[in-house]
């Protein structure tokens, strides 16, 4: 028995399925097991060190809370600007005009090649030299500039990609009615190849979450990650509890960012299975290039 998308397996492959997972999940429980059992004994589970984070509210309210702000507004700002950045070049590399295509391809592949890290260091150094921003703000800034660098880069292969994988038969049908390239754009490929992007676009916005943390890290930014370093050193936490604690706080952020675009993504596909987009006479009429002219065929009109 065959599948659309592979073999079936057998009842051998079906065994041999069971035991390695079986397997693995003793590997894996053994592996939690050691772990704990050295964290026991050098004394890393023992209640005092984790106290604070569920008996003290200086540890939220002084390091963690205000680390995680800076770090939604930096992913956010990101975030927005990356996104419609990354559109325009996506959409710029896939233009008539080879200068315009050759141009946006210059700087999508300079700016991906380059470690966003190395582009966060820059930004810091051009602030600095050239602009008036004070010391306190310029780790934000920088952190922004090369997550948005880096990311819209990448973002814009994404969306190209995401055009280029429609069927050959949605441009035809565009141009049949006349639309041109903008309309093209605007109308057809971009709103159905949303729905195909949107896993490698919501890989990205996570990957743009945590690499937040290379600013706390190198730049002085008082983010999520670098608000346990001062939380050890001035509260007294224990250092494996902070890391475990801003570990989780992660994931959780991950996690509700997929989610979300997991609904999103299923409630654009039946949307689509759902509904048919059914154009008018008159809106081909208006979508028709300049100069020409699409006359309405009556119920009572032969088809020429």
């Amino acid at each position: 028995m065959t599948s659309v998308l592979y073999d079936v397996p057998g009842p051998r492959a079906r065994r041999r399925n069971v035991l390695f997972t079986i397997v693995f999940l003793v590997a894996l429980a053994a592996l939690i097991w050691w772990v704990g059992r050295n964290l026991a004994d050098k004394g890393q589970l023992e209640w005092a060190k984790w106290e604070p984070f569920f008996t003290d509210s200086r540890a939220w309210t002084t390091y963690i809370l205000p680390g995680l702000e800076n770090t939604l507004i930096a992913a956010s700002l990101a975030m927005v600007i990356a996104l419609p950045l990354g559109a325009l070049f996506g959409i710029a590399r896939l233009s008539d005009h080879w200068w315009v295509r050759g141009a946006a391809g210059t700087v999508v592949e300079f700016f991906r090649a380059i470690p966003v890290l190395i582009l966060m260091f820059f930004a810091n150094a051009a602030y600095a030299e050239f602009t008036d921003i004070s010391p306190e703000n310029r780790p934000l800034y920088a952190v922004v500039t090369g997550l948005v660098l880096y990311n819209a880069s990448v973002l814009a292969e994404v969306v190209r990609a995401g055009i280029l994988s429609l069927p050959a038969g949605q441009t035809d049908a565009a141009k049949a009615v006349g639309m041109r390239k903008g309309q093209m754009m605007r109308y057809v490929l971009l709103p159905q190849s949303v729905t195909a992007m949107l896993p490698a676009l919501v890989s990205q916005l996570v990957v743009i979450v945590k690499d937040t943390a290379l600013g706390g890290a190198l730049l002085g930014f008082a983010e999520l990650l670098a608000s346990v370093r001062p939380m050890s050193a001035n509260y007294g936490a224990n250092t494996i509890a902070s890391f475990t604690v801003v570990a989780v706080i992660f994931v959780l952020l991950n996690f509700a960012l997929t989610t979300f675009a997991s609904w999103l993504e299923g409630r654009l596909r039946r949307g689509r299975r759902s509904t048919g987009a059914v154009v008018g006479a008159d809106a081909v009429a208006d979508l028709a290039t300049p100069g020409e002219h699409v006359a309405p065929r009556g119920p009572d009109k032969p088809q020429s």
